[in-house]
């Protein structure tokens, strides 16, 4: 993997950290993605095609999943990457379904 490649990387999740939906992700929670490329999509909507502006390559780290990101060449990623260079957008976050949790923690 050359990780130069990619147009900007950051944690898609830390472990132990409380999101803002109420829930903590615990270690190991998403190692079977380790290597996995993912839709990387606006606001968490996979539902609307314009919202995809790129992917995402995982990597499982000891403190949680890291992400390497690169913006297609849409529009909607075009735009999304100036917004991102300029730090209009400084954080990312993690869209995950069919969880298995224990009470709040994600596992």
């Amino acid at each position: 993997m050359d990780k130069k490649s990619y147009d900007f990387s950051g944690w898609a999740t830390r472990h132990g950290v409380r999101c803002s939906d109420g829930r903590t992700i615990m270690k190991g929670a998403f190692k079977d993605q380790d290597g996995q490329t993912v839709p990387l999509v606006w606001n968490h909507d996979h539902k609307d095609i314009d919202n995809v502006l790129g992917h995402a390559l995982l990597e499982s780290r000891e403190e949680g999943m890291y992400a390497y990101c690169s913006f297609n060449e849409t529009s909607e990623g075009i735009r999304a990457k100036e917004l991102v260079t300029h730090g209009d957008i400084t954080s990312l976050s993690i869209y995950a379904n069919h969880l298995k949790q224990n009470g709040g923690d994600v596992i």
